[in-house]
């Protein structure tokens, strides 16, 4: 393994990863706290609130490895990373606010946007700067 292996956005990655874990075991325990029996997904607010905040996040998880990982590899992995650490703490925000009400839901989701905008705007210019490099010998 070199040097130049990409060990921040493997650390951020699996954080990522052990944080949806926390959050999936958090829909579990709110499950147990108001008698929701599986495979239900509804029941009382507090527990239909937790419920979306998990799906919503398991749903932008795609989409924030792409990027972190896009950005990581042709941009800056250190940027990357650092957006990474971000995200989860935006996530964190959004699920905080959600349990207790929707509209407390907005300024994670608002922070996760911001993320998930730049780190794809990094990738993209890295990927750019690659294409123009590779195959039209441009160095930018």
């Amino acid at each position: 393994m070199g040097t130049d292996s990409p060990f921040l956005l493997a650390a951020v990655s699996l954080l990522s990863a052990l944080h949806m874990g926390y959050l999936a075991r958090r829909v579990g325990l709110s499950r147990m706290a108001h008698k929701v029996l599986p495979p239900s997904v509804t029941g009382p607010p507090e527990f239909e609130r937790t419920f979306r905040a998990h799906q919503n996040c398991a749903e932008f998880y795609p989409l924030f490895l792409v990027t972190l990982w896009t950005c990581g590899l042709f941009f800056c992995e250190v940027t990357a990373a650092a957006g990474g650490l971000v995200y989860i703490i935006a996530r964190q925000i959004y699920v905080n606010g959600y349990v207790k009400s929707t509209k407390k839901r907005l300024p994670g989701f608002y922070l996760t946007l911001a993320v998930i905008v730049t780190l794809s705007l990094l990738a993209l210019i890295g990927v750019l700067r690659g294409i123009l490099h590779k195959y039209f010998n441009i160095h930018l």
